[in-house]
């Protein structure tokens, strides 16, 4: 008859092998250590984990204030504010953003470059030859008709000018 076959699983110490692999991680991982010894070295010369360690010591008011900053009527219109204008950026067309930051600079550095008097009725006249200006006009006014149309509006004998 045949008999069973022991087997004896050596027990396994965790412990033991986590030691190994904080003992062996200097060998292993030194110039990722000199680097993090570096980061952190700079914070606390500039005194940011100082701030960062009294933040932790009084969490308690840190919250409190954050919380009372932002219950104010400002901030509750500066957050729907933000959250708006991301839906208007993920309406525009990436193409269009791109080449207004294209057109920024260059229209920068041209109005630096006329004269510090301003242009005459003439040479403002003569723009509007321009294909280019006649078509970011059209832009313009398209915008600020949207824009009259969006306004909210006012009802006759409310004291305000409804002309147009």
């Amino acid at each position: 008859m045949s008999h069973p076959i022991l087997l004896e699983v050596p027990a396994r110490d965790p412990r033991a092998e986590l030691q190994t692999r904080l003992q062996n991680a200097p060998v292993e991982h030194a110039e990722a250590l000199l680097s993090a010894y570096e980061v952190l070295q700079g914070l606390h010369d500039r005194g940011v984990l100082d701030l960062m360690r009294g933040a932790l010591g009084s969490r308690d008011k840190v919250l409190e204030v954050l919380v009372d900053a932002m219950n104010t009527p400002e901030s509750i219109r500066g957050i729907r504010n933000a959250v708006i204008l991301a839906k208007i950026l993920g309406n525009i067309e990436p193409e269009l953003v791109e080449g207004f930051a294209r057109s920024l600079p260059e229209a920068i550095a041209l109005t630096k470059a006329h004269e510090a008097k301003p242009p005459g009725i003439w040479r403002i006249l003569s723009r509007f030859r321009s294909r280019n200006f006649r078509r970011g006009l059209v832009l313009v006014n398209s915008l600020l008709e949207a824009f009259g149309r969006n306004l909210p509006y006012e009802h006759p004998g409310s004291g305000k000018d409804e002309s147009g």
